[in-house]
C-alpha cells in the first residue's frame, strides 16, 4: 500500500484527497520508483480543474514530475537498476504519491551532486525552458525577449538562461516584491502588470521596435499585450494560461499587427522522442554544472497538503519552484 493524493471528481482544492493504494508490480516496459521529491506545477491544476481532462480517467492520481530511487523494474526494461536515482517529466499522471509505476522511457538518470528537492524543482520547469528558448524558437544573442512571469517557476530558469545566450530581458511580474527576484533572474528591464501597460513599456524600452519573442504563461490577462508587444515578423509563444483561457483570435489580425507568428506549444511533443528528451536533459543538466543556472528557490510541502500547495501557486503566493516531500 501507498499513500497517493487521488481526484474523482474536477474542481476546486477540495477535489483532492490523500488515499491509501495498491500498487502493482511493474508492467512490461516499466519501472517502479519510490519518490524522494515531487514537482508541482500549473499542468496539475489544470487537469485537477479539468481544463485538460482528456487524458484522465476518473478516479485519477496527479501529477507528471518526480524525482526517486527505482526500486523494481519490468519485463524488457534495460539500462535501468534498483537502487539508480532517477528523474521524469511525462507519462501517466500519478507523482503525487510515495511510490509509482512509470514508464521506463521517461526515466532520466539524475547526476551526483544533485540534490533530489533541487532536480525535482528543475527537471519539468528546466525542460520546458530549454525548448522554448533553444527549440521552440531559438534565441540568438542580441534578440529583444519578452518573458511573463519572471519570477516565477518557469521564469526563474529562463531569463537566466537568456541572459546567458545574450539575449535583452524584459521580465513580467505581478507585484513589485517579486521585481528583484526577476532583475536577480537576469532580467534587464522589469514590468509590474496591473500598474504598468504591458505594451506601451515595450515600446519604450525597446525605442518602438518591440520584441523578436514574447513568452507567456499567463494567458489571458496578458495575451493581447504580448501580440502588441511584438515586433514585425516576431512570436508569440502562449504557453500556459494562469489567469485563465485565450479569447479567439481572428487570424487576419495577425497580419495586421505585422506578420506575427503564434504558437502553443507542448512539452508532451517537445519530449515524446527518447533521443531528444535525453538530449535535452543533458543540456539542461550542463548548464547547471557550468553556472548557468543557478539553484532555483525551492518551496516544499508535505505531500499531504498538495491541496494547499496547488492553492498557493494558483493564487501567486509562491516564488521559484514548489516542491512536494513524501
Amino acid at each position: 500500500m501507498i499513500d497517493a493524493i487521488r481526484i474523482s471528481g474536477f474542481g476546486g482544492r477540495n477535489v483532492l484527497s490523500l488515499d491509501r493504494i495498491d500498487l502493482p508490480a511493474p508492467g512490461p516496459g516499466e519501472i517502479q520508483l519510490r519518490h524522494l521529491a515531487i514537482g508541482l506545477n500549473f499542468i496539475d491544476i489544470y487537469h485537477r480543474k479539468g481544463v485538460f481532462a482528456a487524458p484522465l480517467s476518473l478516479p485519477s492520481g496527479l501529477g507528471v514530475e518526480g524525482v526517486g530511487e527505482v526500486t523494481l523494474i519490468g519485463d524488457g526494461v534495460a539500462g535501468i537498476a534498483p537502487g539508480d536515482r532517477v528523474a521524469y517529466v511525462g507519462g501517466p499522471p500519478g507523482a503525487y504519491a510515495t511510490a509509482r509505476n512509470l514508464p521506463a522511457a521517461r526515466a532520466i538518470t539524475v547526476p551526483d551532486g544533485i540534490d533530489s528537492a533541487t532536480m525535482a524543482a528543475m527537471i519539468f520547469k528546466g525542460l520546458t525552458a530549454e525548448y522554448l528558448i533553444h527549440r521552440c524558437v531559438a534565441v540568438r544573442p542580441g534578440d529583444r525577449v519578452l518573458f511573463h512571469a519572471a519570477a516565477g517557476g518557469v521564469g526563474s530558469i529562463a531569463c537566466q538562461w537568456l541572459k546567458a545566450i545574450g539575449a535583452e530581458v524584459i521580465g513580467t511580474v505581478g507585484s513589485g516584491a517579486k521585481a528583484d527576484a526577476a532583475r536577480r533572474n537576469g532580467c534587464d528591464h522589469v514590468i509590474v502588470t496591473g500598474s504598468e501597460d504591458v505594451a506601451a513599456s515595450v515600446r519604450r524600452i525597446t525605442g518602438g521596435k518591440g520584441v523578436r519573442v514574447a513568452y507567456d504563461s499567463v494567458g489571458a490577462d496578458t495575451f493581447a499585450g504580448s501580440l502588441d508587444s511584438l515586433a514585425p515578423r516576431g512570436t508569440l509563444v502562449s504557453f500556459g494560461e494562469s489567469s485563465g483561457p485565450v479569447a479567439p483570435l481572428a487570424v487576419a489580425s495577425l497580419g495586421a499587427k505585422g506578420s506575427l507568428f503564434l504558437t502553443r506549444p507542448s512539452i508532451a511533443h517537445y519530449t515524446a522522442d527518447r533521443a531528444e528528451y535525453k538530449a535535452a536533459a543533458q543540456r539542461l543538466f550542463a548548464a547547471m554544472a557550468d553556472g548557468t543556472l543557478a539553484p532555483p528557490q525551492v518551496t516544499t510541502y508535505p505531500l499531504a497538503d498538495a491541496a494547499r500547495a496547488q492553492d498557493d501557486m494558483e493564487n501567486r503566493r509562491t516564488q521559484g519552484s514548489v516542491v512536494l516531500l513524501p
